[in-house]
Formats: C-alpha cells, structure tokens, sequence
C-alpha cells in the first residue's frame, strides 16, 4: 500500500482549525495532479515519482500544499548526469567531470534526486 500525504499549506495552517477540503495523495494521485493541470509532460513517468519522494523526505512527515505550476517552475529533469554538466558547466574546471563530480558539485548548491532514468534538482 502506498503512503498516503495530506497536501495543504505547512506550519501555519495545521494551527489553524479552519483548514478547508484537504486531500490525501500518494504517488499515483500526485501524478494525476500533473496530468490535470496540463503538466505532465514536465517531467517523465519516473521523474514525478522521484520528485514525490523527495518532497516527502525533505518535508519528513510535515504537510504541504501540491502547488503543480510551482514545482514546474522549482524543479527541473536531465535525462543524465552529462545533461546537467552542459547546463551547469560553468561551475567546473574540468572539461568533463566524473558523474560523481557532477552530482556532489550541483548537491553542494541544491536538492539533487538520482532516480533510475535521469535526475531531478531544485533551481537555484
């Protein structure tokens, strides 16, 4: 059985008593969500799962609200580590750096996900 999440605003409102329709989602319904907002081809099948489960971890049990357009805007997929290094290239001296390079250099700076078939990071 998946994990379920409740998706609303954080901290200030699980004070608050008036807290509206919440949802519980996992990680078939957070897809979906994307899917009816016109975003699902922002990130891949496997990349909206990675991104599900980061969200999870790095909010470690807190709730939060499903902002779909702001995590298209937030979050970015590089098919694979060679990818990200075109993009960011400017931050290393070497004309191409190890994959293990690439991700401890771009992980000392933002969220990176490693999932099989690319990887997700934060902007920054």
């Amino acid at each position: 059985m998946e994990k379920e999440t409740k998706y609303y605003f954080m901290e200030e409102l699980e004070k608050n008593d008036n807290l509206g329709m919440v949802q519980r989602m996992n990680v078939y319904s957070f897809r979906d969500a994307f899917a009816k907002m016109g975003r699902k081809d922002q990130f891949s099948y496997e990349g909206l799962g990675a991104l599900f489960d980061l969200l999870e971890e790095i909010n470690e049990g807190r709730t939060y609200e499903l902002d779909v357009i702001g995590l298209c805007c937030e979050f970015s997929e590089y098919e694979d580590h060679m990818e990200l290094w075109k993009e960011y290239s400017n931050m290393f001296d070497d004309d191409e750096p190890s994959k293990e390079e690439i991700l401890e250099t771009i992980g000392e700076r933002t969220l990176v996900r490693e999932f099989k078939g690319g990887i997700i990071i934060q902007a920054f």
